[in-house]
């Protein structure tokens, strides 16, 4: 998810991850997880507002792991797992 600098601090994102946790529980989900840049300021703080808390890959699924692994291969540097249980 991303929403463009001139549209953030209007509800958007937070509207977009509300969306996301509906839809997660009316279909019986535990949890929702994410991947994110941990060096971005702003990253940790406004997900871990809305209850997400930074994920251990050594907790985490296979899925996760991989997903991490991937985005590093990719360049993508100081990345994150998070989760948010449900």
């Amino acid at each position: 998810m991303d929403v463009l600098r001139t549209h953030q601090g209007k509800g958007i994102g937070r509207g977009l991850l509300d969306t996301a946790r509906a839809y997660a529980q009316a279909q019986g989900l535990a949890a929702l997880s994410l991947t994110t840049f941990r060096n971005v300021p702003w990253n940790a703080p406004f997900y871990a507002s809305f209850g997400f808390r930074e994920w251990d890959p050594e907790d985490a699924p296979a899925s996760i792991r991989q997903a991490l692994a991937y985005e590093a291969a990719k360049g993508l540097a100081d990345r994150c797992a998070m989760i948010m249980e449900l």
